[in-house]
């Protein structure tokens, strides 16, 4: 066993099989966490909320391709929004996968 687990890891993991379902929904959250843009949206919105057009604005993107991937990233229950007149407001949605992409990038970091 991994010596870096701590006790919460260690008592989940391998611990309870794995369904068809939970095995899909795991692999959906790695597959946006795979792309770097959904990555950069999920970075900002860590902190804040934005709309669609200051997240294309900050990123430098089109906003029909900041749309696409909030959408992406909605399905997954990862980022909600609320509406203020005609915008959209986007903010994160679940703390588990923030602090998954957080570890990820100081991993990536770490020297």
């Amino acid at each position: 066993m991994n010596q870096h687990m701590n006790k919460n890891e260690d008592s989940f993991i391998n611990k309870h099989p794995l369904d068809q379902e939970t095995l899909f929904l795991v692999s959906q959250t790695f597959k946006a966490l795979s792309d770097p843009t959904r990555i950069r949206i999920l970075n900002l919105l860590c902190s804040a909320e934005h709309s669609v057009n200051e997240l294309a604005e900050r990123l430098n993107l089109g906003q029909s391709t900041v749309s696409h991937q909030l959408r992406f990233l909605k399905q997954l229950r990862l980022v909600k929004f609320r509406r203020a007149g005609t915008t959209l407001y986007y903010s994160k949605d679940d703390d588990h996968i923030m602090n998954l992409l957080n570890q990820a990038i100081e991993h990536a970091t770490h020297n």
